[in-house]
């Protein structure tokens, strides 16, 4: 049996991690196996306990989940990350991105969305909620606004083909059917994809080919 994915839970609230952990572990493969009342005791946990992901909320005392996300991303082999957040901000939204988060989460469907965000994240692929690709789009005409090229591709008709599907949101198994290929083939494809374009996940992919005219914005 593939063992379960070992959480550390961060959150100023204990209510909310109380309920949080309840949501994770009401599933087989997910395990709560720390607590954190901030962005500092995070950290300091991570020096004692082997964890898989950190979910961290944005707004904490003494050190922010954003802080404790950078500090995280600087060790020799980090954790994936989460983040939690009341408020679907766009600016928060992007900092988690460019810190290496996996994904952005909010608290008011985290019942909905964390459960799978967790396993998007251990994966390798980022949690997107619905409302961020508005942000993504917007984004996309602000460069264009500013007068910044849009990329033109420099990848394979297969890997254009690859790539239009994963920004669509479709899964390893639903490629392999649809371009009639291996889910290890998939696989192999988005790995040159993301070496190829210099990125590490499926939000920059997305980002990368809405601008491509791969995907319309």
């Amino acid at each position: 049996m593939t063992p379960p994915i070992r959480v550390l839970l961060a959150d100023d609230h204990a209510l909310v991690r109380r309920g949080v952990r309840l949501i994770l572990e009401q599933q087989p493969d997910i395990e709560v196996v720390a607590e954190a009342a901030d962005g500092a005791e995070a950290v300091a946990l991570l020096r004692q306990t082997e964890v898989d992901l950190v979910v961290l909320d944005i707004a904490m005392p003494t050190m922010t989940g954003l802080q404790a996300a950078r500090e995280i991303a600087r060790r020799p082999d980090p954790p994936r990350v989460l983040m939690l957040s009341m408020h679907d901000n766009e600016q928060y939204f992007f900092s988690a991105l460019r810190l290496g988060a996996s994904g952005y989460v909010l608290k008011s469907v985290v019942d909905e969305d964390l459960v799978e965000a967790c396993r998007a994240a251990m994966r390798g692929e980022a949690f997107v909620y619905p409302g961020a690709m508005g942000a993504i789009v917007r984004d996309y005409f602000d460069r264009v606004a500013r007068g910044e090229r849009v990329p033109t591709t420099v990848l394979t008709p297969r890997e254009d083909e690859v790539l239009k599907l994963v920004a669509e949101g479709r899964t390893t198994r639903e490629i392999a059917r649809i371009l009639t290929i291996s889910e290890k083939t998939v696989d192999k494809h988005r790995t040159n994809i993301l070496a190829r374009l210099g990125m590490n996940d499926r939000t920059q992919l997305t980002r990368y080919a809405i601008r491509a005219g791969l995907v319309e914005p």
